[in-house]
């Protein structure tokens, strides 16, 4: 039975992508709201906790619940998320595009890329990742074959660390990041919505299995107006 702080969370996500509530506004309060939907504060506070729990508002004291400006989307740096499981709960309407997959051989430099010393086949896969109708990501992932065998544009439309972790039982452990800001390409222009940007936020990651094993290389092609890439750092002494 789906619980009823789910749909009061999705319908506040609606209204506040639609503009009923603007950014740096206030929310109704728990009071307000618990009247509204005729149900318990609890239940606010569960459907409240899950809207700030995803970026749609920040809870201030003695202010209430502010919406939060919904242009960007906030992109981890330092994390290690598919993007199925970014936009989980999200209220976006998300869809995957792939535009190749296909194997190649593992040449010089691709066999130097991935550390592939017994010249196994390497996946080249292709897609294109659209929010809100508008295509705003580009990846393009080389994987090596003997390590991830059987994909198909199903997989890899839905999610490939849920197939790499769930059906073929590995653990992915860490990846190395490269963030760079690279001239739009042709490529970008002939698969995303890029308009009248001329730069992309480029960030390039190896990543590797728990037990150290490097068995992909992605770059992740970003329209730069409609993230923010964020961190948490700690200092240490």
């Amino acid at each position: 039975m789906k619980k009823k702080y789910l749909d009061i969370y999705h319908e506040l996500v609606m209204e506040i992508r639609e503009g009923n509530f603007k950014a740096g506004e206030r929310l109704p309060s728990e009071h307000e709201l618990g009247s509204r939907y005729e149900t318990s504060r609890e239940t606010i506070r569960k459907a409240l906790h899950l809207l700030a729990q995803n970026g749609y508002i920040q809870k201030v004291r003695g202010k209430g619940s502010i919406v939060l400006d919904l242009d960007k989307y906030e992109f981890p740096v330092s994390g290690l998320t598919s993007f199925k499981e970014l936009t989980h709960h999200s209220g976006q309407t998300i869809r995957t595009k792939v535009h190749e997959l296909y194997q190649l051989e593992s040449d010089g430099k691709l066999a130097e890329l991935l550390d592939n010393t017994n010249n196994a086949p390497i996946w080249r896969l292709v897609r294109s990742r659209e929010i809100d109708g508008e295509k705003v990501i580009l990846d393009k992932d080389y994987i090596r074959e003997d390590i991830v065998p059987g994909l198909t544009k199903e997989v890899c439309e839905n999610s490939l660390y849920e197939y790499i972790e769930t059906k073929l039982e590995l653990v992915i452990g860490y990846a190395k990041k490269e963030i760079v800001v690279e001239t739009v390409t042709k490529e970008d222009r002939e698969l995303l919505d890029v308009e009248e940007h001329d730069q992309m936020v480029v960030i390039r990651s190896f990543v590797f299995l728990e037990d150290t094993t490097l068995f992909q290389f992605t770059e992740s092609r970003h329209r730069p107006d409609k993230f923010r890439f964020v961190d948490f750092a700690r200092r240490s002494k």
